[in-house]
């Protein structure tokens, strides 16, 4: 006789099931634009882009993948996931959410906070951008002031650093290395950090953890 399905064994299937969903919901966009028009895109040109997005944004995804998932659990690995904007929205609020209720990193409590507090930014998500694109032409006027147009430029920036520092202040030690590292990088090559932001973050994570763990080493922390 065939032993019940455990809830992991659960919570996988359904993950898989959605997330192939979702790719198959992205996919039909241009494969309807395609039965549509009846314009095939160049099979060379096609190859090339793949590769190119492959080489830039895979190295990001597997890390991603292998960092945040042991934080969110599986439910919530799989939701955020399928729903996206993990780094600035979905982490931020699960690992509060974890604070708040001071659960523990793999254990079933922090299993049902993850998922709960990713569900609830990303339904936050969906009701504000709806606001936002009902509400986009009455504030168009007010959004194109020119007044206003240089605090849309800091905007990431703002918000980057109020989360960062949400981490930062835990243990500052830890963070002057990486900081250095990545703040010389930006002055030095600006071009290769935006165009290859992922390959950047990956660059990010190792000096972090080759810099804490030489002052674990040393007794610094």
């Amino acid at each position: 006789m065939k032993a019940p399905k455990t809830y992991n064994d659960i919570l996988h299937r359904n993950g898989r099931i959605f997330l192939s969903l979702g790719l198959s919901v992205m996919l039909l966009v241009p494969f309807t634009i395609w039965l549509v028009t009846g314009q095939m895109p160049d099979s060379a040109k096609l190859l090339e882009g793949f590769i190119a997005l492959s080489i830039l944004q895979l190295p990001g995804g597997i890390v991603e993948v292998a960092t945040y998932g042991p934080m969110l659990g599986t439910s919530a690995t799989y939701l955020a996931f399928v729903t996206g904007n993990l780094s600035n929205l979905k982490i931020p609020c699960a690992m509060n959410a974890r604070q708040l209720c001071n659960t523990e990193i793999g254990t079933p409590e922090n299993e049902v906070v993850s998922t709960l507090a990713v569900s609830a930014s990303t339904i936050t998500t969906v009701v504000i951008m709806g606001l936002g694109v009902i509400m986009l032409i009455p504030l168009s006027p007010l959004l194109n002031n020119p007044v206003l147009q240089p605090a849309f430029n800091w905007v990431v920036s703002a918000l980057f650093g109020a989360l960062g520092y949400k981490y930062f202040r835990g243990n500052l030690k830890l963070v002057i290395v990486p900081l250095v590292v990545m703040v010389v990088l930006g002055l030095v090559a600006p071009g290769f950090v935006v165009s290859t932001l992922s390959i950047a973050i990956i660059i990010g994570a190792v000096v972090s953890v080759i810099a804490a763990k030489i002052m674990f080493d040393k007794k610094w922390l």
